[in-house]
């Protein structure tokens, strides 16, 4: 039999991981593979699992939300493994598996990943850190970090918005310089993000990005005038037709370098990023995905 390892985080989203354990088993089972089951604890142990991975694993699967897909991709890359992941999306947000066409079901998730295709996308580097979906600094940035797992569980997508109010007040604007093969940009922001994936809180603000064009998307927005430009960033939100408003400044580059006036609190995947400054590159194909068919295909 084809063997599988395994990867679960028992702590993502509302545990839903827990209950369909036997389920994802028996789906892998009936279709030919034997499951090596691994449950992350973060404790350093992983590093040993992963260096045990051979020719005789087919993919590796990973259930949890974007936080636990990029530690595991992290552990790969250290680890020197090549293998294709596949994803279960137990995690509160799930980006990264939403991305990909993953449905919410985990039974469908297995099956429909199953059926579908390897392909490869790309990854982004910061500094010697990989993120599948995205890098960000500013307001919002320490959300994901400080959210008790237990607000996660319970409210969803809720607990990271209203902890992002809570910023709102204590929040001073940045200044950084960003230079990138495609532009430049130095000045005053609220908050910026590097997408590699099109999503944030599942909030689709990288609707150019494709993970598999070897490009990243920069995204600032301009903090000149605060209120103003968050009073437009939703209503940019708010509309089917796409297009980046005054306040929002995009460039599409392969590599770019960071910088910010102030030491700056930077976040990779829901987990806590570099200092500054810091370079950032794409590495294209630099992962293969196991996933549905239908996949990214198409733009809005």
């Amino acid at each position: 039999m084809k063997k599988v390892l395994f990867f679960y985080n028992p702590s993502s989203g509302e545990t839903a991981i827990a209950d369909g354990l036997d389920e994802v088993v028996t789906i892998y089972q009936k279709k030919g593979y034997l499951v090596v089951p691994y449950r992350l604890g973060f404790t350093g142990q992983e590093a040993e699992v992963i260096a045990e991975v051979d020719a005789s694993f087919h993919h590796i699967l990973v259930a949890g939300g974007d936080g636990t897909v990029n530690f595991v991709v992290n552990l790969m890359k250290r680890a020197g493994v090549d293998l294709p992941i596949a994803v279960l999306p137990t995690g509160t947000a799930n980006d990264f598996a939403h991305m990909l066409g993953v449905p919410a079901d985990i039974g469908q998730a297995c099956r429909k990943n199953l059926a579908g295709d390897i392909r490869p996308i790309d990854l982004g580097l910061a500094g010697d850190t990989y993120f599948v979906n995205v890098f960000s600094c500013g307001l919002f940035t320490e959300v994901s970090q400080k959210t008790p797992t237990i607000l996660k569980n319970t409210f969803g997508k809720l607990a990271y918005y209203v902890g992002g109010l809570n910023e709102l007040p204590k929040f001073r604007k940045m200044q950084i310089s960003i230079e990138c093969d495609a532009g430049s940009y130095r000045g005053s922001s609220l908050i910026f993000f590097v997408f590699n994936g099109r999503s944030a809180g599942q909030l689709k603000l990288a609707y150019r990005s494709e993970p598999d064009d070897g490009l990243l998307d920069v995204l600032v927005v301009r903090g000149d005038n605060p209120f103003e430009t968050l009073r437009t960033v939703f209503h940019y939100l708010s509309r089917r037709k796409r297009r980046y408003p005054p306040g929002i400044v995009h460039m599409q580059c392969r590599e770019l370098r960071v910088d910010a006036l102030r030491p700056e609190t930077t976040d990779i995947d829901g987990q806590p990023g570099p200092g500054m400054p810091v370079t950032i590159r794409c590495e294209r194909h630099a992962l293969r995905v196991l996933a549905p068919r239908r996949g990214w295909t198409g733009r809005e």
